[in-house]
């Protein structure tokens, strides 16, 4: 997952929220875990989707996919 989702950002968030030292691992853990529930919540919104017979996924279908998240 991490090649979608750039390092810097994240750790730069992170150090934004009050995380001094950030370690590699750390941000790398945070991507992973961010890239898994971005896929989980695209699969589900999709589903919806489908389920409405549409084929573009919607603003609404993924904040219903957060809700089943």
């Amino acid at each position: 997952m991490s090649e979608y989702i750039s390092w810097s950002p994240i750790r730069r968030l992170m150090k934004h929220n009050g995380a001094i030292i950030v370690a590699r691992d750390a941000v790398d853990e945070l991507v992973d875990w961010m890239g898994t529930s971005a896929e989980k919540l695209t699969k589900t919104a999709l589903t919806l989707t489908k389920h409405a017979k549409r084929k573009k996924v919607t603003r609404d279908d993924i904040l219903l996919a957060i809700k089943y998240f």
